[in-house]
């Protein structure tokens, strides 16, 4: 009877290698800011469409919120927090609620966004934010007949944006030109749910009311793949590239349970797993880090946020942990690699939108070390545009730009500037098309606009050299 113990000792160890998964993310953890690192009074949108209601970039967070008389949205510099006055000035030029929001990841001071009203509109934000509201947007995209609630910048080619709306359609556009050169009318058969971009930007993946999944050729305006009842439940699905080759989708199950699945393009006819996450009615919206792996769930109307590692061992997706706040989340805004601190161990953070409130959440990876962690941060698309608009619509494909974060990344005015095709100068369809400004006066218009802002942002700058020369005086004085 003395043997048989360290016996069954001897087995457990065994076995304690299999059970406890060897993953430098198994202890990752969420943590709120501070209070007074977040936007307080902030009218949140009381939309029900399910989109993010949020943006964020190195430099600013955008939040959708209520207007009167029309749609609106909040452009707010990231260091302009506590208490946000009720006055403080919105972009506010569309005529019916904002539905979707998304940065441009080539130049952080560029948002677009799309609207009951039909239109999608492009955006330039002063660098220090908006003193006054903005009413006149940069370009104005016409050419759906319902509502557009879908957004999503090329990754690597720059001026390229789609749209989809509940019309069914789905339009990629050159911004430069204000044109739609790719029109998808006849693909799907009811609303589009979702829609996203591979990593070069060479296919895009779409998920629809009638359950089935897409995958496009977005050139050619056909589909390469597609599969029916990715999940069994009539709730909205939504998918994601994990790879060129594999898909994330989040769902429901037949008994409306929530649920995650991994798919392999070369075999679509089953998923490599499918899991059961929870019952709770709030649509899972998936956001994958390519760079490390890690892809977290955040539920609309829920008050957490899981996270998984997708690996290419079974069960390929593997549950690490969950943030659990008080507070239900109306929205979610996910930082890009580059905004992030990296002397921190920080991997990801999020931007969470409550009924009054945007509070930014921060996930780190503990470590005792202050060195740059180089497997937490692999190169990450940066800044810089691979191709143009018209060389990519023209066939080629490029990879986003990679930057390392050893040394940081230092958001700079404008990383690349936002320019307009001189086509699109003489259209007169610049700043929403006003009437009786057209031809020629409409690109003199716009010179005259960028010529005052680049006024306006030297006297900013000497203002601000100013003040410290009077502090400084001040110091010594006393």
């Amino acid at each position: 009877m003395y043997g048989y113990a360290p016996a069954k000792h001897l087995v457990a160890a065994a076995m304690s290698p299999q059970v406890v998964r060897s993953s430098k993310f198994r202890h990752v953890f969420g943590q709120a800011a501070k209070a007074d690192h977040c936007y307080d009074d902030i009218r949140v949108s009381q939309m029900t469409w399910d989109s993010t209601f949020c943006s964020v970039n190195p430099k600013f967070v955008a939040m959708i919120v209520d207007a009167s008389g029309g749609g609106a949205f909040m452009v707010l510099p990231l260091n302009k927090t506590g208490r946000i006055d009720m006055s403080y000035p919105t972009v506010c030029g569309h005529k019916g609620p904002v539905l979707d929001i998304e940065f441009c990841p080539h130049n952080d001071n560029v948002i677009a966004s799309g609207s009951e009203d039909c239109s999608v509109m492009i955006w330039e934000i002063p660098d220090g934010g908006l003193t006054s509201p903005l009413t006149r947007p940069v370009v104005k995209l016409e050419g759906h007949s319902r509502r557009v609630g879908i957004l999503g910048w090329h990754p690597s080619a720059r001026n390229v944006l789609l749209s989809a709306g509940c019309d069914n359609v789905l339009i990629l556009w050159n911004v430069a030109r204000g044109q739609a050169v790719v029109r998808m009318d006849d693909l799907h058969p009811d609303v589009i749910y979702g829609a996203c971009w591979n990593r070069d930007g060479s296919k895009i993946l779409t998920s629809c009311k009638d359950k089935t999944l897409r995958v496009l050729d977005p050139r050619k305006g056909v589909v390469l793949q597609e599969k029916e009842k990715a999940h069994e439940g009539s709730r909205p699905v939504r998918a994601v590239w994990v790879s060129d080759g594999r898909i994330l989708t989040t769902g429901f199950g037949r008994m409306s349970e929530r649920q995650v699945a991994l798919w392999d393009l070369e075999d679509f006819s089953s998923p490599l797993t499918l899991q059961e996450v929870d019952t709770s009615s709030g649509v899972l919206l998936p956001f994958f880090d390519t760079d490390t792996g890690v892809v977290y769930l955040c539920g609309k109307g829920d008050s957490s946020i899981r996270y998984f590692e997708v690996t290419e061992e079974a069960p390929y997706v593997h549950y690490l942990s969950m943030y659990s706040s008080m507070d239900s989340q109306k929205g979610m805004g996910y930082m890009p690699k580059r905004g992030l601190e990296v002397n921190k161990c920080e991997i990801a953070r999020f931007y969470k939108l409550h009924e009054k409130k945007c509070e930014p959440i921060v996930m780190t990876v503990p470590r005792k070390s202050d060195q740059f962690q180089e497997d937490l941060y692999p190169d990450t698309a940066g800044p810089e545009p691979s191709a143009e608009a018209d060389e990519w619509f023209a066939g080629k494909d490029a990879p986003p730009v990679m930057l390392s974060l050893k040394d940081g990344f230092v958001a700079t005015a404008k990383a690349v500037e936002f320019t307009l095709h001189k086509s699109l100068l003489k259209s007169g369809n610049v700043g929403g098309g006003a009437s009786g400004g057209g031809g020629a006066a409409g690109g003199a218009e716009a010179q005259d606009v960028s010529a005052l802002r680049r006024e306006l942002k030297s006297l900013k700058a000497t203002l601000e050299e100013l003040s410290q020369r009077v502090s400084t005086l001040e110091n010594k004085t006393h």
